[in-house]
């Protein structure tokens, strides 16, 4: 089952007194403090819960899947989430 921003903005509704409008501007603003401070190239650590980090990848060799010509792929930033060993623990 995949976890949504419906889903989280109910959950904060009900286990909260906030109202509909505030608990979707809560996820609304959380994610864009993730999202601002991972394009600032910045590492996000939330306690007990992991971390999300900034990769480089390197520049790799490829293939066109239509023309099968070979090519190079350009290097590129990506992120990477590794958990804590305390959310580990609950999930195993």
């Amino acid at each position: 089952m995949t976890l949504t921003k419906s889903q989280i903005n109910h959950t904060i509704r009900t286990q909260t007194r906030f109202t509909s409008e505030q608990s979707c501007e809560i996820t609304e603003t959380l994610i864009e403090i993730i999202k601002r401070t991972l394009e600032s190239g910045e590492n996000v650590l939330i306690s007990g819960f992991g971390k999300f980090c900034i990769r480089e990848k390197r520049k790799r060799r490829g293939r066109n899947p239509a023309t099968g010509e070979k090519m190079m792929l350009p290097s590129k930033r990506g992120v990477v989430f590794r958990w804590s060993w305390k959310l580990r623990e609950k999930v195993n």
